[in-house]
């Protein structure tokens, strides 16, 4: 984060107390960049954080529903200050913050004493004798981490010496389990670099196998993008896109957003070519490497044929789900009706709401069509201005016109701004009092014209 441009806006803002006037712009921008943020690049998040002065930067941090990579970022690149700020976020949760779940709580675990004879048994000597070398724990943590991170927690409450290189070294001649992975991530200040390699992995298929993605995202470790550019193989990450029939541990959904977006980013070079997608779905299956390697080779034509093998179960209903192409709703007097109304707002916000879900539950109505046309472009993207406020974000019912609001908008996105951080922060601070549609204020935004409030 260009920390350093924030520290500038601060310092040239005078030290009085700002007006009411000042003080609803900044929480209206704040709310604004919020939700462009969950549409960006991870290194336009960055950007787009370091240009924000300090009140309004201190809104987003505190008060806003951040999506799981921007606090990250934030967690990653910001100072003790910013740290605060998120952990007074009540909408962050599940984040390694003052006060909140992470380390420090397993740090205060103790092994089992039933598990410390057979620890003895399989290490030839009494584990409190010394501390555990790097290919005694690693030895430990292969026999005991099929069964979830547990007894590999367990395992790390043992004085021990880890070995990050050899670490990542032994797991990427022959993977760990998923338990010992998801206990790594949880107790260990690993680098980056581990991390990373801890998350390629062409391990036998465990039912559990999700896990440490998912919990990299939500201890901080990495970004949706970070996490698509690591995971391995491939099909994998297609397959993160939806683990609603996971057990356990699995994406809230924004966290499922956030990984489709990443997805749907990695799979943008496949345009709208059938055939590409069609190589996608038979290339998957059986490639080891990353998806954005899988996706380069297939534009260029240069994959070998793929090897005969079981299909991969829920993987084409993965990469249809991300595919483009969404079917349309039939057309009729009843849908125009519905599509004019979007632009004029009701009486009330809660009649408003209850008409636009009406819509959306007979049909005549979809998540594409609420991103295109309705206004303010603001509304559009917060789901609380047409589906209802929720305490949490992942109790919105029915999700599918969230998750296709979402993909919508970061086509429209990605289409009119592309990585350009300028092009992002000019959407960004037109975003507050533009009345009009979202893809009008893009056209207005990347062919230089007016961006005033009027549509």
């Amino acid at each position: 984060m260009s920390t350093g441009t924030r520290t500038e806006h601060s310092a040239r803002r005078t030290r009085t107390m700002p007006t009411a006037e000042e003080d609803r712009t900044s929480r209206r921008l704040a709310w604004c960049v919020a939700h462009l943020l969950r549409h960006a690049p991870d290194h336009v998040v960055t950007d787009m954080i370091g240009r924000l002065d300090e009140p309004a930067f201190k809104y987003l941090c505190r008060d806003e529903w951040l999506s799981a990579s921007t606090v990250t970022l934030l967690l990653r690149h910001g100072s003790a200050a910013d740290r605060t700020y998120v952990a007074r976020n009540p909408r962050v949760v599940g984040r390694p913050l003052p006060g909140l779940p992470g380390p420090a709580r397993y740090a205060r675990r103790r092994t089992p004493p039933e598990l410390l004879p057979v620890l003895r048994t399989e290490l030839g000597r009494d584990p409190g004798e010394g501390p555990l070398t790097a290919p005694e724990l690693i030895g430990l943590l292969r026999r005991h981490g099929r069964r979830g991170p547990r007894v590999p927690l367990d395992i790390l409450t043992l004085r021990h010496h880890p070995d990050p290189e050899l670490l990542l070294a032994e797991h990427l001649r022959r993977p760990l389990p998923a338990g010992s992975v998801e206990a790594l991530l949880l107790v260990e200040d690993l680098p980056r670099e581990t991390v990373h390699g801890l998350l390629t992995t062409a391990a036998a298929d465990e039912p559990s196998w999700h896990r440490p993605a998912v919990r990299a995202v939500r201890m901080g470790r990495v970004t949706h993008e970070e996490l698509v550019a690591h995971v391995a193989p491939a099909h994998r990450t297609l397959l993160l896109t939806d683990l609603t029939g996971a057990r356990g541990l699995r994406w809230t959904l924004p966290e499922r957003t956030g990984m489709r977006t990443a997805v749907a980013r990695a799979l943008r070079p496949l345009r709208d070519d059938p055939r590409l997608w069609a190589e996608l779905l038979r290339h998957a299956p059986a490639f080891s490497g990353t998806l954005p390697v899988l996706v380069a080779r297939i534009v260029r034509g240069t994959l070998p044929e793929p090897a005969a093998g079981p299909p991969v179960p829920g993987l084409a209903e993965a990469v249809r789900s991300v595919a483009p192409g969404p079917a349309e709703p039939v057309a009729g007097v009843d849908r125009e009706l519905a599509l004019a109304s979007l632009a004029v707002p009701m009486e009330s916000g809660q009649e408003d709401i209850r008409w636009v879900r009406d819509c959306l539950a007979r049909g005549l109505l979809t998540g594409e069509d609420v991103i295109r046309h309705k206004a303010p472009a603001c509304w559009a993207l917060d789901e609380d201005h047409w589906l209802g406020e929720v305490d949490h974000p992942d109790r919105h019912e029915p999700p599918a016109p969230v998750l296709a609001a979402r993909a919508e908008a970061d086509r429209l996105f990605a289409l009119a701004l592309g990585s350009d951080p300028d092009a992002w922060w000019r959407v960004a601070h037109a975003l507050p009092d533009f009345a009009g549609t979202l893809p009008h204020l893009l056209l207005r935004v990347t062919e230089g014209g007016s961006v005033s409030g009027r549509p």
